[in-house]
């Protein structure tokens, strides 16, 4: 998350989204929120100094539905700390089916893992077990993170002057502490 970013919150303090400074003081100006924490820098405008907020909240309470945690390549990613989940790398990483699709098997939270093309080949188009390969941790389905995607919110974790507005959840505490 760039240093630059706003936490906005809604009325009730529940993150909403993370936005770029433009659109913070947009609102800001607009009087449809209000600082809740300034980041220390400031911005030249025509109109003098300006101090650029780190958490914003929304002066009236938005409505929206409750949003599900998408499966998708980045979530997976994000969930498994952009680690390998066979050998641990970092590096050259792409997405592995742990019952091959040829198989049956699905594309769902627990078949789905981080994984390097090494290790992508290494396997193929077989189970761990047939490979001789074995799994760090069982892939699961992450616990809901209200509004923000996983991988901001893995971000945001990043960001000490937003974690008392973070809900936290103990499967990613260590994570928010290593991802960059």
């Amino acid at each position: 998350m760039a240093k630059h970013d706003v936490l906005l919150l809604n009325a009730n303090y529940e993150p909403l989204n993370v936005c770029n400074i433009r659109r913070a003081v947009g609102l800001l100006l607009m009087g449809k929120a209000e600082v809740v924490t300034e980041s220390g820098r400031s911005l030249n405008t025509s109109g003098g100094e300006l101090l650029v907020p780190s958490i914003v909240r929304m002066r009236y309470q938005v409505r929206r539905p409750i949003p599900q945690l998408r499966l998708s390549r980045h979530s997976i990613l994000a969930r498994d700390n952009y680690t390998c989940q066979y050998c641990g790398s970092t590096k050259d990483l792409t997405i592995d089916h742990v019952i091959p699709r040829w198989v049956g098997g699905p594309g769902t939270w627990e078949n789905l893992v981080t994984c390097c093309r090494k290790c992508n080949l290494k396997k193929g188009d077989k189970t761990p077990q047939q490979a001789g390969m074995k799994l760090r941790k069982v892939p699961k389905r992450p616990h809901y993170v209200p509004y923000l995607s996983l991988p901001k919110y893995l971000r945001a974790l990043e960001r000490e002057d937003w974690s008392e507005f973070l809900p936290q959840f103990s499967e990613f505490r260590q994570i928010g502490q290593t991802v960059s």
